[in-house]
């Protein structure tokens, strides 16, 4: 099976900017399209990005749209957040997850593999 491990979480100021990545542990991402969720506690997980596996279609969550881009490098294996304009209640952890099917998804229940998360904390 596929592990994604994610990195590049961290503290910054609002307004700047931080690229998260997750690479492939075990096996590799192909096939696979993935997704970044992040989440507060107390709080319920948020569907963020997700990419299907060539890497030609992509789907953002509302609330950060026009400011986050994911991509991946497929020989790599490895998926990228690039954060922009960041703000306070953009302060999560931040889940990296592969879905089998590898068409883009924003159901947690889609995918199969799940990281085990990076803290990202945006201080105002």
């Amino acid at each position: 099976q596929v592990q994604p491990v994610e990195s590049g979480g961290g503290l910054v100021q609002a307004g700047g900017s931080l690229r998260l990545s997750c690479a492939a542990s075990g096996r590799t991402f192909s096939g696979y399209s993935l997704g970044w969720f992040r989440r507060v506690p107390g709080k319920e997980r948020e569907f963020v990005a997700s990419i299907n596996w060539i890497g030609d279609v992509t789907t953002y969550a509302d609330s950060v749209k026009g400011r986050f881009t994911i991509s991946r490098d497929n020989a790599k294996n490895t998926v990228y957040l690039q954060m922009n304009v960041l703000k306070p209640e953009d302060t999560a952890v931040y889940y990296c997850a592969a879905a089998n099917n590898g068409d883009v998804s924003r159901l947690g229940r889609t995918y199969n593999y799940w990281g085990q998360g990076t803290q990202v904390t945006v201080s105002s």
